[in-house]
């Protein structure tokens, strides 16, 4: 299938010097580069945080509704920061 982008002109440039660097096409940089970023946004979508957990039931209440500064700042109270 064709079709047609429009490109920075600085960026098509470092693309035709890479492809003749590496005898390659601007075709085949172009589909090596969109099949990389598809791939890592497939994982990044798939990654998901393990965080333990260790029972209780949630937040203290003096932490409900608090922003991440309050509760940094409590952690981290005492201890030099």
């Amino acid at each position: 299938m064709k079709t047609t982008i429009d490109l920075p002109d600085e960026l098509l440039e470092q693309v035709k010097r890479a492809a003749r660097k590496e005898g390659s096409s601007l075709r085949r940089l172009f589909e090596e580069g969109l099949h990389r970023v598809l791939h890592a946004r497939r994982n990044a979508a798939r990654r998901q945080l393990n965080i333990p957990s260790y029972g209780g039931s949630g937040l203290a209440p003096e932490f409900e509704g608090a922003d991440w500064n309050k509760i940094r700042d409590t952690i981290y109270s005492g201890h030099g920061a």
